[in-house]
């Protein structure tokens, strides 16, 4: 199996911020479920006599079972495949009842992340029976492009602010040596930020906040890769607010653990021109250091080393000229 970026950050959302999804389903399928509601992950690998076949997702919600895949090109054999994976999860969850079996195929549909005018609406498989009789397999296609950023936040489609940067990926380079355009994309992206940070950190999600965060900027670097300046710019747009809103989750953190219970955070050093903040909370309560102030392309790098799960890595950035050196080149900064 050939993973791509895409695949990679869609399934790390599907399993790891499952409630993504919902607003995704409830669109496809007309149903109203709670962004709260239980979700059951399904196994997603299913095993063949002729070999293994491994689907995006497949969730459960009450009874009923949705399978979404994620493509990022339009691929013509789609449909033959999504048959088979559906046919695949339907064979998983056959029952029994006498000597007769009962097969239910999931509810499906498949996320474009590219389309053209040539993309269907729907994916068919005419399907003969032995008997003659004629059933069409249809499922429902989702085109990304098709959503602007207003009407994602409308409909709550977060799952979709990852990839929105695809909608541009034709026009970066041109993006990159204008100035003008640079800043357009900069404000619209500006906004997609205040917008997420708004409806999420006054709900008290600051934490999933974080996490599309690092999802868009994972994308967008991708994208982007061979685009310094868009790169870098749509990076300080994006993750350099991450780190002082996760700076605040972490002392919230610390000064909610008990006596007894404290936990060192860390340190967040910035360069000389940097203040470090401290605090000391409580005996024992450990210790919570909150804000980093330095120059912004520091700021950044730390960010995206304490997003990258590398704190450790944090204190060389900022006190060894070499190491940091090497970081800004590691992430093509």
């Amino acid at each position: 199996m050939n993973n791509t970026i895409f695949d990679d950050v869609f399934r790390t959302m599907v399993e790891k911020i499952p409630q993504l999804a919902v607003p995704l389903i409830n669109e496809v399928f007309q149903t109203s479920y709670p962004e709260d509601v239980e979700i059951i992950q399904l196994q997603n690998e299913h095993h063949q006599e002729n070999g293994e076949i491994i689907t995006d997702s497949c969730l459960r919600i009450g009874k009923k079972l949705y399978h979404i895949e994620c493509q990022s090109v339009d691929d013509y054999t789609m449909a033959i495949r999504m048959i088979e994976y559906d046919f695949a999860i339907a064979l998983d969850s056959a029952r029994k009842y006498g000597r007769r079996y009962r097969m239910e195929f999931p509810k499906s549909c498949v996320l474009y992340l590219r389309s053209g005018k040539n993309t269907p609406d729907f994916l068919e498989v005419e399907v003969v029976f032995p008997d003659g009789k004629i059933q069409v397999y249809r499922i429902p296609t989702v085109k990304l492009d098709e959503y602007t950023k207003d009407k994602i936040f409308e409909k709550n489609l977060l799952m979709f602010l990852p990839f929105y940067i695809m909608r541009y990926e034709k026009e970066i380079h041109k993006i990159n040596q204008d100035p003008e355009k640079l800043q357009s994309l900069l404000d619209e992206y500006e906004d997609i930020r205040a917008t997420l940070e708004k409806e999420l950190t006054e709900t008290g999600r600051a934490e999933l906040y974080t996490n599309l965060n690092k999802l868009i900027t994972k994308i967008s670097d991708y994208i982007c890769r061979d685009e310094d300046m868009v790169r870098e710019r749509l990076g300080e747009t994006m993750g350099g607010k991450v780190l002082e809103l996760e700076s605040e989750r972490l002392k919230a953190i610390g000064e909610s653990i008990g006596e007894a219970r404290g936990k060192a955070i860390g340190e967040s050093i910035g360069e000389a021109r940097g203040k470090v903040i401290g605090e000391s909370i409580g005996e024992a309560r450990g210790k919570v250091i909150g804000e980093l102030q330095g120059e912004t392309r520091l700021g950044v790098l730390i960010n995206r080393l304490i997003l990258d799960g590398r704190s450790a890595e944090v204190q060389g950035a900022a006190t060894d000229a070499e190491k940091r050196k090497e970081l800004y080149k590691e992430y093509n900064m």
